[in-house]
């Protein structure tokens, strides 16, 4: 299996409002950039849909890190969270459903293909790759501003 780091971050302004996101993957010292849009959207739905689209530009199955700044996502999945959320009809508890389970369903179907490892990054703190995600996502997000 191919070793893969697929960085990612997602943007927005107003949330909901114009968002954007990016995606880098890296392997065998190769590059690419991914990124995209949506008009009116929030920053988690940004964030795991630059998960999603990585993970979908992989042909094969890999041995894939992801490095990432969102908390929402790295512990949703390490916490198991997002497995107890479906198992639960995607309700977080009792009262209250779990966000954006279209996405959610996504992508633990694409994780399904892919050894995983999870990385949390701080945001906006120079990390290269992530620094280059989040303005791969704003200027994405600028492109629906009126």
């Amino acid at each position: 299996m191919k070793k893969v780091n697929l960085y990612t971050d997602g943007a927005c302004s107003g949330n909901p409002g114009p968002g954007g996101w990016g995606a880098i993957l890296e392997c065998e010292g190769r590059r690419r950039e991914l990124c995209g849009g949506e008009a009116d959207t929030t920053n988690n739905r940004m964030e795991l849909t630059a998960v999603i689209e990585g993970l979908k530009a992989l042909k094969y199955p890999c041995e894939v890190t992801l490095i990432s700044d969102s908390k929402y996502i790295i512990d949703a999945i390490t916490q198991k969270w997002v497995y107890k959320w479906k198992a639960n009809g995607w309700m977080r508890n009792k009262k209250d459903k779990a966000l954006n389970p279209d996405l959610w369903e996504q992508l633990l179907q694409e994780l399904q293909k892919h050894e995983m490892c999870y990385t949390w990054v701080k945001g906006h703190a120079g990390h290269p790759e992530n620094e280059r995600c989040d303005e791969m996502a704003v200027a994405e997000s600028q492109k629906f501003k009126g």
